[in-house]
């Protein structure tokens, strides 16, 4: 490699044995993680979002430009702001089915088994809704301008990190992906040069709270791996 600043690399020296109990404990805990659309208004401590928010901002990225921006929303009066702009998407989303919707009949057919529609009341209902920004230009010092690269899967696996500390935590989450999502800039004062790709809706499940059937289906190990 070339020269570069560098400091030792850190990680616990555990033996192989611990490594597998570790890794199996884990993956028993994180592989009962569903989505939920159903929650309770129950506050949720904020130093859990910022613990979740801070596991996320280590995710790996392109060039370490994170470029990356988690805008938290508690206030009902932005929440309820983004359902109405939300649902008013989902409405043309929907439509009805071969009457002009804007999801083509195939999409609208393979999230039937879901239940979903273009109601969206957990987003006033959950007490923290994130909303994650991609930043295409800014670089670590977000000064606008540098380019940043690999935005998109650097995002996604930063997602995936909050997604799965916020679980660990005991949390129920939500992905939601309106589109188009210019609003959500507008709403939360971002910059031209941010793309919202999601809103992550966090708080407690509902008592009543239900989990589509469809939901548990999950390709084993044999499908979506090969060994070479």
């Amino acid at each position: 490699m070339k020269p570069h600043d560098s400091v030792p690399y850190s990680l616990p020296d555990i033996s192989n044995e611990e490594s597998v109990a570790r890794a199996r404990s884990f993956r028993d805990r994180i592989v009962r993680r569903r989505t939920c659309r159903y929650f309770t208004d129950d506050p949720v401590p904020r130093e859990v979002i910022e613990a979740a928010i801070t596991a996320g901002g280590s995710a790996p990225n392109g060039a370490n430009h994170q470029p990356w921006h988690f805008a938290v929303v508690s206030s009902p009066e932005k929440k309820r702001a983004i359902r109405e702009a939300a649902e008013q998407e989902e409405r043309e989303f929907y439509g009805k089915k071969g009457e002009g919707a804007k999801a083509s009949d195939q999409w609208l057919d393979a999230l039937s088994p879901l239940g979903t529609d273009e109601d969206k009341p957990f987003l006033e209902t959950a007490p923290w809704l994130i909303v994650v920004f991609a930043q295409r230009k800014g670089g670590i010092e977000e000064d606008g301008k540098t380019q940043n690269y690999y935005v998109n899967e650097s995002v996604g696996i930063a997602c995936g990190m909050l997604i799965t500390t916020l679980h660990e935590a005991g949390l129920a989450t939500l992905t939601h992906t309106p589109s188009p999502m210019g609003f959500l800039r507008d709403i939360c004062g971002r910059p031209a040069e941010e793309k919202p790709l999601m809103i992550v809706v966090v708080g407690k499940p509902a008592k009543d709270a239900t989990v589509p059937t469809h939901a548990l289906k999950k390709k084993p190990l044999e499908q979506i791996s090969s060994w070479l």
